[in-house]
């Protein structure tokens, strides 16, 4: 659309009507305007797949690969289909714009939500976010960049400010988003937190790049409540308040225009903003068929198994990897993640799956008719209890698995009932004059003894188990934020005892209070066997195989949402079973379930550390075609993981009186340990796989002039028994810098695939900007003439060639 077309529209709109618009219609559409042929469009989550606007159990989706994997695949066509299925599951849902991706960084290994951000590095986030981007909208749907920015942790998310120098913002957190703007995006998020004193929904950095420098042509809109006041944000460049109806842009905002504190121009470049992209998604004019789901169920898992593997990071191989599936007769599958995995990160981004595949269903599937497959789970990974679902409990009144979701008046009476599939209910229906939410369950006790159960929420709470009260209190709610008001609240556990092995009816109760959000969550977990029981039998399980393979990873409550982790270890007993099963048996395959970064101090143990990330929906036969050679690993890891903690050369997450200072600068990731002269666990872009390479050849550039790109050609050859893909990679330095640099920095990375044997030529694109500097002084973009050095290798670690380009300022003859 046009525009004048536009103009056109904005014309027959009253200023009540244009300022209605701003805000949320619902928690998850726009408002719409009939006078103008204007629909709702309608918004979800994103990036680990498209809920749609419900969180109800009943109503699934496709589980993608987490952000993190994604990041790790170095492969942007597979990120661009990705973004198309991503796409295809929003039209699937009646969903207009995804909110995806998140281009925030891994500053630090401690961040909590590291798994739905892709890397440490901006410009191997920014062309992985852009793939995302395309994929998504040359299907018609709308992506969001988020969360602009700055917004890298999640102690104190909601309000800590942040302190960085526009050097930095420029060069490492705004750039990805620079990179979303080139690619075309429709949508931009701002975040919760402030930046240089200013809070994200109102500052000046939303008009200054991103609007002016920029040019981006889109709607900014308002991560969930992140709206807190009226003039500023409407003075600032914050076009869409989300969610509503209510909100700091109704009536206020209104009266701010009439009174002369906010122009109504202003106004209008908002609405011409939502009108745009209206026109984008067919919401403007009359009413388009809806699209169709390029995506089948098959097609869907398909690609998805496909992205397992090509985003699972083989970080060593000791001639172990691939398993001979003909040479094996039993196999002793080790721990409690190779039966319940973490598929995907915890928070808002959460989907119900539609049908999820196991490691060991995934390991099972492949031996069949081949080999036994033996399963201990070891002693328990540690952690609060999980929601009821329905292979513990059922419905007490149908029978049928699952639980029964009631709504109850002040006087008990019942207002609602349905049968439900889980204990985690996070928006039971509103119902007029509900009082109270209560969710019962007869569990199976497969194991007497002393359970432990839990209720999320707030207000008032009780539990009962076979009508005797096991837990009654009252639990206010003392926090802003969405996620852990409507997604994660706290879990207030108990101990009771089961006695008899028939169905114990548990009954939960949570009393609804203004402000406090309706999520309820249930939860129970038999008896932990004893520890040393555990341990043995996973022992005696490997010694008795003739491989291993050993499934450990974090739970929900040590990487989430809402918190940043205060260490990296696996928690529980886990390494102490990795010890154990790798000293008993050398054949030992150590399978890594994690977000982000976690220590492996057993890592030089065992014969192989495969890494598979939250794997989505496909996670179990993405990794038994990994295990048994149907399938290389292909990933490079996206961010650098240390060996211990304290290696760690940034680990500040603690804002102090409110302000988290930035003090690294431009050092981070890999960055920064090339800058402390450190040597991680794994570098930053490294990978195994099942072919060895050799680098036989490098062209590039002997000068090139400021402002123009150019490409560095690697001849290779897979000198390995099978073929394989390498990830050729590029980095600069400019060691006699007159202005502070990284020690070296990424700048662009090209993949080829060879038969065994075969040789390859990688061509890398360095683009113009990897030679600029932000000069605060000036403000403006700089390039320093002058020798650079050059560097290519396969990470950041491990570099296997160097030479040097010149460098020349533009419309200059010399260096």
């Amino acid at each position: 659309m046009t525009d004048d077309k536009i103009d056109v529209v904005l014309e027959k709109l009253d200023l009540a009507q244009k300022v209605r618009l701003l805000s949320g219609a619902t928690t998850w559409r726009t408002a719409d305007e009939p006078a103008v042929e204007l629909r709702q469009m309608v918004m979800s989550d994103g990036p680990a797949g498209v809920r749609g606007e419900a969180w109800d159990e009943r109503r699934t989706s496709a589980l993608l690969p987490s952000a993190s994997a994604i990041g790790a695949l170095w492969d942007e066509e597979l990120t661009e289909r990705l973004g198309g299925l991503l796409a295809s599951e929003a039209a699937r849902k009646g969903v207009d714009v995804v909110l995806a991706p998140t281009l925030n960084l891994h500053r630090t290994p401690l961040g909590g939500r590291h798994f739905e951000c892709f890397s440490e590095d901006p410009e191997l986030t920014g062309r992985t976010g852009a793939a995302l981007i395309r994929g998504i909208q040359a299907a018609g749907a709308g992506a969001t960049a988020k969360h602009y920015v700055a917004n890298d942790s999640e102690t104190q998310r909601m309000h800590v400010d942040v302190r960085v120098s526009e050097r930095v913002l420029r060069e490492v957190y705004l750039a990805p988003f620079e990179a979303a703007v080139d690619a075309g995006v429709w949508l931009v998020m701002a975040g919760y937190n402030s930046v240089n004193g200013s809070t994200m929904t109102a500052s000046g950095l939303l008009a200054e790049p991103l609007k002016n420098a920029w040019g981006f042509d889109g709607v900014v809109v308002s991560d969930w409540g992140a709206l807190r006041s009226t003039t500023g944000p409407a003075q600032a460049a914050l076009d869409l308040a989300m969610p509503g109806p209510q909100g700091p842009w109704q009536a206020e905002l209104l009266r701010a225009v009439k009174d002369g504190l906010v122009p109504e121009e202003v106004v209008d470049d908002k609405v011409r903003r939502l009108l745009r992209l209206a026109g984008r998604l067919q919401a403007l004019g009359p009413r388009q068929p809806p699209r169709v789901p390029a995506y089948g169920s098959a097609d869907t898992r398909r690609l998805l198994r496909r992205a397992v593997a090509a985003g699972s990071v083989l970080l060593h191989n000791r001639g172990v990897l691939p398993l001979d599936a003909s040479d094996l007769s039993t196999v002793a599958v080790i721990g409690a993640h190779a039966t319940s995995p973490r598929l995907q990160g915890g928070g808002s981004a959460g989907v119900f799956d539609s049908g999820s595949v196991t490691p060991l269903d995934g390991i099972r599937a492949r031996l069949r008719g081949h080999a036994r497959v033996v399963h201990a789970p070891g002693p328990a990974p540690g952690g609060p209890p999980a929601p009821l679902d329905p292979g513990r409990s059922s419905d007490p009144r149908s029978k049928k698995p699952g639980v029964l979701l009631r709504l109850l008046d002040a006087a008990g009476h019942e207002l609602y009932a349905g049968h439900r599939l889980s204990g985690r209910q996070l928006e039971p229906p509103i119902v007029p004059g509900a009082h109270t939410v209560e969710i019962s369950a007869l569990i199976r006790a497969e194991t007497t003894g002393e359970w432990t159960f839990g209720i999320a929420g707030f207000g008032r709470m009780s539990l009962t188990l076979d009508g005797r009260t096991v837990l009654d209190g009252a639990y206010p709610c003392t926090t802003d934020d969405p996620a852990v008001v409507h997604v994660t609240p706290p879990l207030h556990t108990v101990r009771a005892t089961i006695s008899s092995p028939r169905p114990a009816l548990l009954v939960a109760r949570r009393e609804l209070i203004p402000g406090a959000g309706r999520a309820t969550i249930v939860a129970a977990a038999p008896p932990e066997r004893e520890t040393a029981a555990a341990l043995a039998e996973a022992v005696e399980a490997a010694r008795n195989a003739d491989a291993v393979i050993v499934v450990v990873g974090t739970t929900e409550h040590t990487e989430s949402e809402g918190h940043d982790r205060t260490d990296l270890s696996l928690g529980g007993h886990q390494d102490a079973v990795v010890h154990a099963v790798a000293a008993a048996n050398p054949c030992t395959v150590a399978v890594v379930n994690s977000g982000g970064p976690v220590e492996l101090p057993w890592r030089e143990e065992v014969g192989a550390v495969l890494l598979t990330w939250f794997p989505g929906q496909e996670a179990g036969h993405g990794i038994a075609d990994m295990l048994f050679g149907l399938a290389e690993p292909g990933g490079r890891l996206p961010t650098t993981w240390p060996a211990s903690l304290t290696d760690a050369p940034v680990t500040r997450t603690q804002p102090v009186e409110g302000r988290l200072p930035y003090e690294e600068g431009l050092h981070i990731g890999h960055r920064a340990w090339a800058r402390a002269g450190s040597e991680p666990a794994y570098w930053f872009g490294h990978g195994e796989g099942y072919a060895t390479w050799e680098y036989e050849a490098v062209r590039a550039p002997a000068r090139v002039t400021a402002g123009t790109p150019f490409t560095v050609g690697v001849r290779l050859r897979n000198t390995g028994p099978r073929s394989g893909r390498e990830v050729v990679q590029v980095y600069l330095a400019r060691p006699h810098s007159a202005v502070e640099r990284p020690v070296l920095w990424f700048v662009g990375y090209a993949a080829v695939h060879a038969d065994a044997g075969a040789p390859a030529t990688a061509v890398v694109d360095v683009p113009a900007r990897a030679l600029r500097h932000w000069s605060d002084d000036e403000q403006t973009w700089c390039v320093e003439p002058g020798t650079y050095r050059i560097m290519v290798g396969r990470s950041a670690g491990r570099l296997v060639w160097h030479g040097e380009v010149s460098v020349r300022e533009a419309g200059s003859g010399t260096t």
